[in-house]
């Protein structure tokens, strides 16, 4: 069985592939006249192309509109690829009768198919956008009255609601970003702009001069101990285990090493002390 997706796709192919080369001349009014007059009495496809090549103007138009206005993932071929399934409608459905000029007509069509789009490619529902909007036009509302950030009370009160109502408005309306990893951050000299993968900060990786402050650290505090001392020191600052799992570990009681373990921090506190004063003589 043939898929839906495998059927659209092919007929936007059988559409596109047309209007894919430049027009060689301009055709005037009065011929395309004629051209509207026989496509409806015949409904020819070869016809219809015809006049969806010669209205590819108002689609392309309308497309570079709204793609002015969205981020950076978006296709322009993709909204003028819906804006031509629009303009097909808008073909079939045109009377000539009703004295209206076609492109303007089809415009809103035109639109109203691309928008169409958009909203599929959206994985936000649309009632959680209508409320996102509503949230946001009272807020701003708000603001330009007072001059400063509304309080959640004052927006509750703007939309008429309670706080509670508000409070679940304000939850249900918050949507997480999605942002592709390849979209361009910013342009450079370059021939390769920087991306958002390239910027994005790795929150697990370990910050290079910490790790190395802290390697060194320990060298300090491990020099001139013996074996057992350094896995105390090891053990207990570093690995953080107790007394007593130190002990289970070197084969020690838990006195025995809470006894090595003072041991160690009266030879380091004299040590840093004697450092101290060399740096000050």
């Amino acid at each position: 069985m043939v898929s839906a997706t495998k059927i659209k796709i092919q007929s936007r192919k059988r559409i596109e592939a047309p209007l894919l080369a430049e027009k060689t001349h301009k055709i005037d009014q009065t011929e395309i006249m004629k051209i509207w007059v026989e496509f409806k009495k015949n409904k020819s496809e070869e016809l219809r192309n015809t006049l969806v090549e010669n209205y590819l103007r108002v689609v392309k138009y309308n497309a570079e509109r709204i793609y002015a206005k969205l981020p950076d993932e978006v296709e322009l071929d993709d909204l003028v690829t819906a804006g031509i399934f629009g303009l097909i409608d808008a073909i079939k459905a045109f009377d000539l009768e009703r004295g209206v000029k076609f492109e303007t007509y089809c415009a809103p069509r035109i639109r109203g198919a691309i928008l169409d789009e958009l909203r599929s490619m959206d994985w936000v529902p649309r009632l959680v956008r209508s409320r996102a909007h509503k949230l946001d036009h009272a807020t701003k509302a708000l603001e330009a009255e007072h001059g400063r950030v509304a309080t959640d009370e004052e927006i509750a009160c703007q939309m008429e609601m309670t706080i509670e109502e508000y409070i679940k408005l304000k939850r249900d309306a918050t949507a997480v970003g999605l942002v592709s990893l390849s979209r361009k951050w910013f342009e450079t000299d370059s021939q390769k702009d920087v991306c958002e993968i390239d910027v994005l900060e790795d929150k697990r990786g370990e910050d290079p001069l910490r790790e190395t402050q802290k390697r060194d650290l320990k060298d300090v505090l491990t020099k001139g101990l013996s074996r057992a001392e350094k896995l105390i020191v090891v053990l207990y600052y570093y690995e953080e285990m107790t007394m007593k799992e130190i002990g289970a570990t070197l084969d020690l009681s838990e006195s025995r090493v809470s006894q090595m373990h003072s041991s160690i921090l009266a030879r380091l506190k004299a040590q840093m002390n004697h450092q101290k004063n060399e740096l000050r003589i």
